[in-house]
């Protein structure tokens, strides 16, 4: 038995022997013969399209395509022009080759390849597997992984076959999306979504509907159609009484248009959910009599049904339910009468007519807001008793108040999310219901969070508040929304029409957890007790960060006709107050189809939880100033480490494909060294 047992084992290493041998004489085929299989792939590739002769500038353009790579039209226009010897606007093999090689065969990709290429020529499997975890970062990587990569980047057959990658398959790889700067984890909903909705950041839009300015621009269903594609789940609603009782959406005693309110209801209802499955708050900025409140009310129950909340759920009589228990429900927030035992024993009864009154305090809320006072700024013993007797005869002076109708059928259907006047800390403290939530303007909410920072982060650490821009905004300009995320606000309102820095930093930071409009909150905004001040943050990890900014892939063009403009790049970090930080790299001159930098940068980032990092692509001007290309942002912690490609967006947030930088990017967390 042992001896038949041996000579199986025998007759097993003697096959594996054979089949290194084999395997080996392979690789050493691939090596000697590359250039010839590399050449008889390219030529099988593009033979067809040169059957002909020569090929003008839109076949050169598919053609590159049909090779996996694509060129921006202007850049493409500027490459050919330079290669197309004759002038003639067609090119010969030759020609469409060395436009290839522009193209595909970047220098500083080629440099990292000959790095950990044995022969300059192939990557061997065991080599591809040092690339990825010494420069990629890539520890947690099964068996497989390295030949799936081949099998899926390699083109040439001859190279694939025996399990190794050429410099055809290794740029193809570097191109994909798998070597993007955004962590492929954070595109999938990974966050505990099963706590309170006052531990989330929410994303937000204010007055929705429009799509240009505030007082004489469109309304336009596309105002909320794209907020809710872009993963908003936070949506402002002004409502009015229009004619034939309809309802209307306007902004109010401005030129601004008018849609039907049922009309927005039914362009939400069929967008609500296309970009993520947590809940959306429909923000009702009430005007309406009460007649046609009853007919928002039937509006809304009939179009959305069952995704309707209309009645709180039995695990949260008295508590915040979680966006997980909310998923495909659509929330309304309004006034709201009686409390939410009231509200279920109405429940299938009979409301129509039926109006209930309630007293409101009236003026501008900035005005009657509580007093901040500066501790720094101290006044004197005579200076605060008078201050005292000012404070005391306004304390007792009687309010202006105003009597406000509302129908009992839209009351109800307020459940989690009641719309409250904020009147100070100290009495949200002592009187606000867990269901209640607040509005700040910007205005407000900057002076609490300068002078009355803890009292404001355990506010927000228990209560739904809504920041939105101040009224004298009426360009639809947007306010820093990094600000007010720095004390835990949950809904801080934009203008989803305007373009600039503020929507920038908006839609970057809502790019993770899977684009689902729902980010959990660092617990040190979650949890009181760890005392968290943003402008002397302390007890927190900060993370070294180095950026290698090494070259721009076809960068934008705009007023320059050609591919010869000159470039820089800017970071800029945006967090709480010591991590706001920007550098810049020189000036590239003559040349955006391929500037190359290799300048590194270090960050010293506080509070990386909270940190964005922004990607910044101008052209210099020496009057009107630098001029915008492209940029891209997104959280700190949501960055790959490794050489990683920035993908470049407009102002407006188009992709410019396939635009974008190349950098190798490393941090390290100060304390646990990870």
């Amino acid at each position: 038995m042992e001896t038949a047992n041996g000579s199986q084992e025998s007759s097993f290493l003697q096959r594996d022997r054979i089949s290194s041998v084999g395997i080996l004489s392979q690789h050493l085929l691939i090596q000697r013969n590359h250039e010839k299989f590399e050449a008889r792939w390219f030529l099988s590739k593009i033979q067809e399209e040169f059957r002909g002769g020569k090929i003008d500038l839109v076949k050169t353009q598919k053609l590159l395509e049909k090779l996996d790579f694509q060129c921006n039209e202007n850049h493409m226009r500027q490459i050919f022009k330079d290669n197309d010897r004759q002038g003639k606007g067609r090119i010969t093999i030759e020609e469409f080759r060395a436009i290839y090689r522009m193209v595909a065969h970047r220098e500083e990709i080629m440099e990292i390849f000959n790095t950990y290429s044995e022969n300059r020529k192939i990557l061997s499997e065991h080599s591809l597997v040092k690339f990825l975890t010494q420069e990629q970062y890539t520890y947690e990587m099964n068996e497989t992984q390295p030949s799936l990569l081949i099998q899926k980047y390699e083109p040439i057959e001859e190279v694939k076959r025996v399990q190794q990658m050429s410099f055809e398959g290794f740029i193809r790889y570097m191109c994909s999306s798998e070597c993007l700067l955004f962590k492929e984890e954070c595109r999938k909903v990974y966050q505990d979504m099963t706590l309170p909705l006052s531990d989330y950041f929410i994303s937000s839009s204010h007055n929705t509907y429009l799509i240009s300015d505030q007082l004489v621009g469109p309304s336009d269903l596309w105002g909320y159609v794209s907020a809710l594609v872009k993963g908003c789940r936070c949506l402002e609603i002004d409502c009015w009484d229009g004619a034939q009782n309809e309802p209307i959406v306007y902004h109010g005693y401005t030129l601004t248009s008018k849609l039907l309110f049922k009309t927005v209801i039914q362009a939400i209802n069929k967008y609500a959910f296309m970009a993520s499955d947590y809940p959306v708050v429909l923000s009702l900025e009430n005007h309406c009599s009460p007649a046609q409140q009853e007919i928002m009310a039937d509006i809304l129950q009939n179009t959305f049904g069952d995704m309707l909340l209309s009645d709180m759920l039995d695990e949260f009589p008295d508590s915040l339910p979680s966006p997980e228990a909310l998923k495909f429900k659509i929330l309304i927030k309004n006034k709201k009468i009686g409390t939410l035992m009231e509200t279920r024993a109405r429940l299938g009864s009979d409301k129509h007519g039926k109006v209930e009154e309630y007293e409101e305090e009236v003026g501008d809320q900035e005005e009657e807001e509580e007093e901040v006072k500066d501790p720094e700024t101290q006044e004197s013993p005579e200076k605060e008793s008078e201050l005292l007797k000012t404070f005391t005869s306004g304390f007792f002076k009687k309010k202006k108040t105003r009597k406000v109708k509302i129908a009992l059928a839209l009351s109800d259907l307020v459940i989690y999310t009641k719309a409250e006047r904020f009147r100070s800390f100290h009495h949200a403290r002592l009187y606000q219901q867990f269901n209640e939530s607040t509005s700040l303007s910007e205005s407000q909410a900057r002076k609490f969070s300068k002078l009355k920072v803890h009292e404001f982060i355990f506010h927000t650490g228990k209560f739904l508040t809504r920041i939105y821009p101040k009224a004298i905004r009426a360009d639809s300009s947007n306010f820093n929304p990094q600000e007010f995320w720095n004390v835990g606000c949950q809904m801080v309102a934009m203008n989803f029409q305007t373009p600039g820095l503020p929507m920038d930093l908006q839609n970057g930071k809502f790019l993770d957890n899977g684009g689902s409009g729902y980010l959990l909150k660092p617990l040190f905004l979650r949890d009181h007790k760890l005392d968290f001040n943003p402008m002397n943050a302390t007890d927190c990890e900060p993370i070294t960060l180095s950026i290698r900014v090494i070259s721009g892939i076809q960068l934008p063009l705009s007023s320059s006709p050609t591919s010869k403009a000159d470039t820089l790049v800017i970071i800029e970090v945006y967090g709480v107050p010591n991590d706001h930080i920007k550098q810049q790299t020189r000036i590239i001159r003559k040349n955006a189809f391929s500037p190359k930098w290799n300048e590194t940068f270090t960050f010293i980032i506080q509070v990386p939880e909270l940190a964005l990092i922004r990607f910044v692509v101008e052209t210099p001007g020496l009057i009107a100033g630098n001029e915008f290309l492209g940029q891209y942002t997104l959280p700190v912690l949501c960055m790959n480490k490794g050489y990683r490609r920035v993908p470049l967006f407009s102002r407006t947030g188009e992709s410019l494909e396939p635009s974008s930088l190349f950098v190798y990017v490393w941090y390290i967390r100060e304390e646990n060294g990870t």
